[in-house]
């Protein structure tokens, strides 16, 4: 398990994230073989080229001018494959795509193939072509081209694809950032204004601990200051700033509010957790139950089998409007963002239970 969450920007890539030029570097393997491989093998396949009428010079210069073809007809091919299929994609216009490439294909292939297939006789044979070989090696180029051209493609098509894929995950995850960033800036105004409140009950009902609450909340807030761009500290951390956060409630409620610890030493530096999550389950106890120094409320923490058992019981209090649960929403989706995983919420008559998944350092 990883300590931290890496800082990742923000910055999304444009569409395609490597561009035809890139590609077209790439390509260059695959090209030192199949243009002589083409050159070579289509004469040959055809006839074209008889050993037992040239020379061994002659038969040399033959092939090079056929690799030479093969050459031209192969870039002059991938020039325009790469200059046109940008005009139209397979999503929109695929009838299309298809009738341009095809027509491309054939306007360039054809002519340019019998022109320096006639060539070649003009040259080598010093007889008039014969057409038979002509029509059937441009008929095998045009067939090569054409499959090339698919390979091409379908090359294309996979690193698009791919692309849009490591495009969206990008997306997804620079969304999550900014949510769980939208999150975290919840914790502040929700943690101040009860704060708040607690600190005007104080100054009105016991005025001579409203000035220790205020010394102990600037300690408690430098926590959430210092840890809530961390998306998971120490078990051990937490709990220390739950313990100092218990310090403020006694403050208020004397001894109606009280906490019971079950958790081994050793675990404290073992397991991490999103910040300030015991605290949200505290404030929200509170918030949600009648208690008093004769029937105080109890908070229990225990960890089981990797997970933060955090419950009290319940006594409903009766609120003048419905709890937007803003707190524990804001826990839920924190987790779910930070963690990939789910709290539990146990809603029972008499009890109030949450689990909490506790992550374990490597």
């Amino acid at each position: 398990m990883r300590t931290g969450v890496e800082k990742r920007g923000m910055n999304i890539p444009n569409k395609a994230t490597k561009s035809d030029a890139e590609f077209r570097l790439n390509d260059i393997g695959f090209r030192l073989i199949l243009i002589p491989f083409f050159g070579i093998a289509i004469p040959l396949v055809t006839g074209m080229i008889n050993s037992r009428n040239f020379s061994h010079w002659q038969v040399k210069l033959s092939f090079l001018y056929t690799i030479l073809i093969a050459f031209v007809i192969w870039e002059g091919n991938r020039f325009l494959y790469l200059s046109l299929r940008s005009y139209f994609d397979w999503i929109n216009k695929p009838v299309h795509k298809i009738a341009v490439m095809i027509l491309s294909i054939i306007f360039y292939t054809v002519p340019v193939s019998v022109l320096l297939l006639v060539g070649w006789y003009k040259i080598f044979s010093g007889q008039s072509a014969n057409w038979n070989i002509v029509t059937n090696s441009t008929l095998i180029i045009l067939i090569a081209v054409i499959f090339i051209t698919h390979i091409y493609e379908t090359v294309f098509l996979v690193k698009e694809s791919e692309n849009e894929m490591i495009r969206n995950e990008q997306l997804e995850r620079a969304k999550a950032e900014a949510e769980l960033e939208a999150l975290k800036n919840q914790i502040d105004p929700h943690f101040i204004f009860n704060s708040l409140n607690t600190l005007s009950h104080l100054i009105e009902e016991k005025p001579e601990k409203a000035k220790q609450f205020n010394d102990n909340l600037a300690d408690v807030y430098r926590y959430i200051l210092q840890n809530k761009a961390r998306s998971l500290v120490l078990l051990r951390e937490e709990v220390g700033f739950l313990n100092s956060y218990f310090m403020l409630l006694r403050i208020r409620f004397d001894k109606a509010m009280q906490l019971q610890m079950n958790i081994p030493e050793d675990a404290l530096d073992q397991y991490l957790v999103p910040p300030i999550s015991l605290q949200i389950l505290a404030e929200n106890a509170i918030k949600h139950n009648e208690f008093s120094e004769a029937i105080p409320l109890l908070l229990k923490i225990e960890i089981l089998s990797e997970q933060l058992m955090v419950h009290n019981r319940v006594r409903k209090k009766i609120l003048r409007k419905e709890s937007s649960r803003i707190g524990l929403q804001n826990l839920k989706e924190r987790y779910r963002l930070t963690t990939n995983r789910e709290i539990i919420i146990r809603e029972e008559e008499q009890g109030f239970t949450v689990i909490l998944p506790v992550l374990k350092i490597d």
